[in-house]
């Protein structure tokens, strides 16, 4: 136990700067999902994963628009990184939810996961802080 809560602490220390392989387990929204990350090639923990500076629309979000985008940017975010799928986890911090963590997503060929979804559309940068409404137009 003590060598499981060592490698995690090693992993997940606010701002790691190396990679870690993950393999998708399940989207939630455009910016969430959960990952299998092996600590060991017998152990393995589930653990949610924000992607880092951007923002998508919520699933139950304010208004049908919001609605209506969160449900493009999840399926965006589902052809990307289908369940199986490993990816790169970088940059990891810790996030404001318990068991969450956020972190840049990087494909196999190395693009990163949230630059492709905001330069299609499906979401926008986010430093933090208050987030704007996406029921405006």
């Amino acid at each position: 136990m003590k060598k499981i809560i060592c490698a995690l602490c090693g992993i997940f220390m606010t701002g790691s700067v190396y990679a870690v392989p993950a393999v998708v387990d399940y989207i939630f929204d455009g910016d969430t999902f959960s990952a299998q990350v092996f600590l060991e090639p017998t152990v393995k923990i589930t653990v949610r994963v924000r992607l880092i500076n951007i923002d998508t629309p919520e699933i139950k979000g304010a208004c049908r628009r919001e609605k209506d985008l969160a449900q493009r940017a999840k399926s965006r975010l589902m052809e990307l990184i289908p369940r199986g799928t490993v990816v790169e986890l970088g940059n990891i911090k810790d996030d404001k939810y318990l068991g969450r963590i956020n972190a840049n997503v990087f494909l196999p060929d190395g693009r990163d996961v949230g630059l492709i979804l905001i330069d299609g559309g499906y979401g926008r940068p986010y430093g933090g802080g208050k987030r704007k409404s996406w029921c405006d137009k």
